[in-house]
C-alpha cells in the first residue's frame, strides 16, 4: 500500500468539502439576495437608504394623468363605476409589483335620491306650489352627455313632507341655537329651519336642529362662505355658481362606521339593526340647495333681524323669522324628500409589500376612492397621488429592495357615506391591527387649496414630519431654491412656538378615524390648503358639486400638479421612513410638551368658573403630575434609544414595541361619554363640530356649557370623574415607556 497517496487522498475529501460547501452557502446567499433584496438578513440595521431614489421616481406628471384618468365618470360608492374603478386600481397595483392586492367586500347601508320622485322645496300657499328649488345642478361644460350623475341630497335624510314656518339658524352650531332660544326667546319647535353650510361638520348641524325640535332642515351655501372676492363663478374661475349645491352624508356616527353593524363588520354572517334602528340617522328630512334658491325663500322672511354676524352676501335681510312678512304670511315652506336607504355592496383594495424583517409590523397608506360625482379634488387628488406613491415604491421592490416592515396600499370605499369602508375593515382587522399596526398615513384629497402645506398628525410625528420637509423641495411660486420646511414656516408659523410650521390636531372627517381614534395607531395627514389668514371661505368652494372636475384643478388649482407630487412626496416620504428606519422614528417627548399645553388650555377653560371649581373641589393637580411623569419617562425612552445596541434584535425590537404602543395607551376601552367609538383620551372629534379635533374631550365636554347645567354639584363631579380618568391614562402611558425589569 502506497502510504503517501493514502494520506494525501485523506487530506484532499476534507478540503475539497470545505470549497463545496463555501460555494453553495454563496449561491444560496445571491439567491437569497435577489428574492429578499439587499438586507443582511442577519443584521437589524438598515442596509440602504432608498427613499431619495423613491422620492425621485414620483412624477407630476403620471399624477395628472391618473387624475384625469379617474374623473371620467361619476363613481358614488356602491355603483359599477366605483367598482371598475376599483378593478382598475388593483390591476394597476400587482403591475406596479406589489406582492399582492385584492378586493375585499362588506354590505353597507347607503342612501340615494329617488330618481322618479325628485327632492325639492316649495313655497306653498293655500295647498298651492308658488315657488319651486331646482332639481338638479346644470352640468359643467363638456359633461352634458355624462349619464349616472346624482342629484343634490343629504344622504340618509328622513323622507317626508313636513310644511311649516322658516327659522334662518345661521350656522346651525350649538352657540347659534342657544342664541335663539336664550337672547331672541325663538323656540325651533315644530319648525322648519334653514342654515348656511360652514364652520361645522353638516351632521351636527342636523343633530342640533334635531335638538331644537325642528321637524326638518335645509342647507344652503351663502357666497360669504363659499365664493371668494374677485374670482368668477365656474368655469370661468373657482368660484360657487349659484345653481350649485353641496352634497354630503348627514349622519351622526361618532365612529360606529355601517350604521346597521355598529362595532363589527358587516359581513354575510354579522348581524343587523333593522334600518330605522341604524345608529345615528337622522329622523327629520334635510336637504341642500344652492344660493341663487336660498335667496329666493329667504328674501320674504319676517321676525327679528339677525345678529351682524349672521348676515352673509345674499341681497337680502337675512331676518329670523319664524314664518314671513306680513303681507306673506299664509306662505308655508314645504319639503319633499324622498331619499331611499338600501344594503350595498362596497370594495376595498387593499395591496401589501410585505416586511423583510418585521412582517408582523404594519404601516398603512389609505385614501378613499368614492366620490359624489366626478370627484375632481375630493378625493382623487388623494386617489391620483397614492396611485403615483404605489407605482414608485413597486419599481423599488422590483429592483431587489424590501422594506424592514410591512407595507399596506388601501383604497377605501363608501367614505362619503360615514367613513364605512376602512372603518368596517379596521373592525374586521381590530385584533390584528392592535397587535400588529405602527402607523396609519391618510391620502384623501392631496389639494383643497394651493397656499401652504398643511399637516396634522400625533404628537409622535412631529420630530419626523418636520425632518422630512427639510429634505423636500419647495413647489411654491418665490421658493424655487428653499424647502417645503422653508415655505410652511414662512407662511403657516405656530401661534405658541413661531419658531416652527403649525401643526393641527388630528379630528376626523376622513378614513384615519377608525385606526386613530378607536384602535390607537398614530396616524397623520398632509396636503396643501388655503390661506387660513385672509381667505374665510369654507374649504374649497365647489366642494361636493358636480364642478368638482379634471378642468377645475388643471385650469386653476394645480396647472403643474407640483403642489400635488409635493404631498406625493412628503406622503411617500413618512411611509418609507416608518416601514424601514430601524428604530421607528417618533418622538415622545413631544407628546409630554403637547400634554402640558394641553393640560393648561383645559385647566384655564375650567377657571372661567373659578369659584364654582374650587367650591365644588376640582383640581387638576393630579394630571400635571401624571404629565410630569409621563415626560420623565419619555426623556427615559430617548436615552435608552441613543444607547440601544443596533445588532441586538432583542433590543431593538424591545424599543420599537414600546414606540408602537405608546399611542395605543392613551385608548380607554369604554370610550368617551356617550361616544363608545372614540376611545382616545387625549383627542377626539368636537362633540359640535366633528371635523375639528378637541384635546382631552372627555374635560373639555364636561365643562362645555357648564354655567347653565341645572344640577351644579352632578356637572363639576363629572368634570372630576373624567379629569380622574385622564390622570390614570397618561400615568398608565408613562408607565409603558419605562424600562423592563
Amino acid at each position: 500500500m502506497d502510504r503517501t497517496r493514502t494520506r494525501t487522498g485523506v487530506f484532499k475529501r476534507p478540503i475539497l468539502v470545505f470549497f463545496v460547501s463555501v460555494t453553495l452557502f454563496f449561491i444560496l446567499g445571491l439567491i437569497l439576495g435577489y428574492l429578499i433584496g439587499p438586507w443582511e438578513i442577519w443584521h437589524p440595521v438598515k442596509a440602504r437608504d432608498v427613499r431619495p431614489e423613491i422620492v425621485s421616481e414620483m412624477k407630476a406628471e403620471n399624477i395628472k394623468e391618473f387624475l384625469r384618468d379617474f374623473t371620467k365618470k361619476p363613481h358614488v360608492s356602491g355603483t359599477e363605476q366605483n367598482l371598475q374603478l376599483a378593478k382598475k386600481i388593483q390591476s394597476q397595483w400587482l403591475s406596479f409589483g406589489l406582492d399582492k392586492a385584492e378586493l375585499v367586500h362588506y354590505d353597507v347601508l347607503l342612501s340615494y335620491p329617488n330618481a322618479s320622485n325628485p327632492n325639492y322645496i316649495s313655497i306653498v300657499e293655500n295647498g298651492k306650489e308658488m315657488y319651486n328649488t331646482s332639481l338638479f345642478e346644470p352640468p359643467p361644460e363638456g359633461y352634458e352627455n355624462v349619464s349616472d350623475i346624482l342629484p343634490p341630497y343629504n344622504a340618509f335624510s328622513a323622507q317626508g313632507e313636513p310644511e311649516g314656518d322658516l327659522v334662518y339658524v345661521n350656522y346651525a352650531r350649538t352657540e347659534d341655537f342657544f342664541h335663539l332660544e336664550r337672547k331672541m326667546s325663538i323656540n325651533c319647535t315644530g319648525k322648519i329651519v334653514i342654515a348656511r353650510y360652514g364652520k361645522i361638520f353638516r351632521g351636527n348641524k342636523v343633530k342640533n336642529a334635531m335638538l331644537a325640535g325642528a321637524k326638518g332642515l335645509i342647507l344652503f351655501s351663502d357666497p360669504a362662505d363659499y365664493c371668494a372676492p374677485g374670482v368668477k363663478p365656474y368655469p370661468d374661475g373657482w368660484n360657487l355658481p349659484g345653481g350649485a349645491a353641496q352634497r354630503g352624508n348627514v349622519l351622526n356616527l361618532n365612529g360606529a362606521g355601517d350604521p346597521l353593524t355598529p362595532g363589527y363588520p358587516a359581513k354575510e354572517y354579522t348581524y343587523r339593526y333593522n334600518a330605522d334602528e341604524g345608529v345615528g340617522i337622522p329622523s327629520i328630512p334635510v336637504h341642500p340647495i344652492g344660493y341663487h334658491d336660498a335667496e329666493n325663500l329667504l328674501k320674504f322672511m319676517g321676525g327679528l333681524p339677525p345678529p351682524e354676524s349672521w348676515k352673509g352676501n345674499l341681497s337680502i335681510s337675512y331676518n329670523v323669522g319664524p314664518g314671513f312678512l306680513s303681507e306673506y304670511s299664509s306662505r308655508k315652506i314645504r319639503m319633499h324628500i324622498n331619499t331611499n336607504k338600501n344594503i350595498n355592496r362596497i370594495y376595498n383594495v387593499i395591496g401589501k409589500i410585505r416586511g423583510a424583517l418585521e412582517p408582523d409590523r404594519y404601516i398603512i397608506l389609505g385614501g378613499h376612492r368614492d366620490s359624489w360625482v366626478f370627484g375632481g379634488i375630493d378625493p382623487t387628488t388623494g386617489a391620483a397621488v397614492l396611485q403615483e406613491v404605489a407605482r414608485s415604491f413597486g419599481k423599488k421592490l422590483k429592483e431587489g429592495w424590501r422594506p424592514r416592515r410591512t407595507i399596506i396600499f388601501a383604497s377605501w370605499d363608501a367614505e362619503e357615506f360615514g367613513l364605512l369602508g376602512s372603518t368596517e375593515w379596521a373592525e374586521e382587522n381590530a385584533k390584528i391591527l392592535q397587535e400588529r399596526g405602527v402607523a396609519y398615513i391618510n391620502c384623501d384629497s392631496s389639494i383643497e387649496g394651493n397656499y401652504t402645506l398643511r399637516v396634522d398628525c400625533t404628537p409622535l410625528m412631529y420630530k419626523l414630519v418636520y425632518n422630512l420637509t427639510k429634505q423636500l423641495s419647495s413647489p411654491d411660486e418665490g421658493f424655487e431654491d428653499k424647502s417645503l420646511y422653508d415655505s410652511w414656516l414662512y407662511k403657516d408659523p405656530a401661534k405658541d412656538k413661531p419658531d416652527l410650521p403649525k401643526i393641527n390636531k388630528l379630528g376626523s372627517g376622513s378614513d384615519f378615524e377608525a385606526y386613530f381614534q378607536r384602535l390607537g395607531i398614530a396616524a397623520g395627514r398632509a396636503r396643501y390648503t388655503k390661506n387660513s389668514k385672509t381667505d374665510k371661505y369654507s374649504n374649497y368652494p365647489l366642494y361636493h358639486t358636480v364642478y368638482e372636475t379634471f378642468e377645475l384643478v388643471e385650469n386653476f388649482y394645480d396647472p403643474t400638479f407640483k403642489k400635488q407630487l409635493s404631498v406625493a412626496q412628503l406622503r411617500g416620504s413618512l411611509i418609507y421612513e416608518l416601514a424601514d428606519s430601524t428604530i421607528i422614528p417618533y418622538n415622545v417627548k413631544d407628546y409630554g410638551e403637547e400634554l402640558k399645553s394641553y393640560a393648561d388650555s383645559i385647566e384655564k377653560l375650567a377657571k372661567k368658573n373659578i369659584a364654582q371649581m374650587e367650591a365644588f373641589g376640582v383640581s387638576f393637580g393630579s394630571l400635571f403630575s401624571a404629565i410630569e411623569n409621563f415626560t420623565q419617562a419619555a426623556y427615559g425612552i430617548h436615552a435608552r434609544i441613543d444607547t440601544v445596541d443596533l445588532n441586538n434584535p432583542l433590543a431593538v425590537r424591545i424599543l420599537n414595541d414600546q414606540l408602537m404602543l405608546a399611542e395605543r395607551a392613551f385608548i380607554d376601552p369604554l370610550g368617551l361619554p356617550g361616544r363608545p367609538f372614540y376611545r382616545h383620551v387625549i383627542f377626539a372629534p368636537s362633540s359640535h363640530n366633528k371635523y375639528a379635533g378637541e384635546s382631552f374631550p372627555g374635560i373639555f365636554d364636561a365643562l362645555f356649557d357648564i354655567e347653565n347645567k341645572e344640577d351644579q354639584r352632578m356637572a363639576w363631579d363629572e368634570v372630576k370623574r373624567q379629569v380622574s380618568i385622564a390622570t390614570f391614562t397618561v400615568q398608565a402611558a408613562a408607565d409603558t415607556l419605562k424600562e423592563v425589569s
